[in-house]
C-alpha cells in the first residue's frame, strides 16, 4: 500500500450535523494543509464558544471529540493513479495527531 505524498491534493468533505444542509467541502494542496484546516475549524468553534478568551488551548482528546461529533467527515486524497482515495474519521484523527506533533516540535 503506497503512502500518499505530502503534496497530495486533498478534499475535505464535512457535514457538521446530521442535517445534509450542513455539508461543505474544502480543498487543500496537501494533507498537511487539510489537517491544519480541520484544526482551524475547531479553533474557530472554540473562539465562538468562548468569545472573551484571548488564548484558547485544547488537547488532542478534545479535538478527537469534535471530529467524532461531526455528522460526517471524509478526506479524499489524490493518488498517483489519477483518482482520489477516501479516508474516514479515524484516518483524520491519526493525521491530525501527526500534524500537531510536528507543529509542536
Amino acid at each position: 500500500k503506497k503512502m500518499a505524498r505530502a503534496g497530495s491534493h486533498t478534499i475535505v468533505l464535512l457535514q457538521e450535523t446530521s442535517s445534509q444542509a450542513s455539508r461543505t467541502f474544502s480543498d487543500f494542496e496537501s494533507i498537511q494543509e487539510a489537517m491544519n484546516g480541520i484544526c482551524q475549524l475547531y479553533e474557530q468553534r472554540l473562539k465562538a464558544m468562548n468569545p472573551g478568551q484571548r488564548n484558547i488551548t485544547y488537547d488532542i482528546s478534545e479535538l478527537y471529540n469534535f471530529i467524532d461529533q461531526l455528522g460526517d467527515l471524509c478526506c479524499l486524497v489524490y493518488n498517483n493513479q489519477g483518482t482520489y482515495q477516501p479516508h474516514n474519521k479515524q484516518w483524520v484523527k491519526d493525521k491530525v495527531y501527526q500534524h500537531l506533533k510536528k507543529m509542536a516540535q
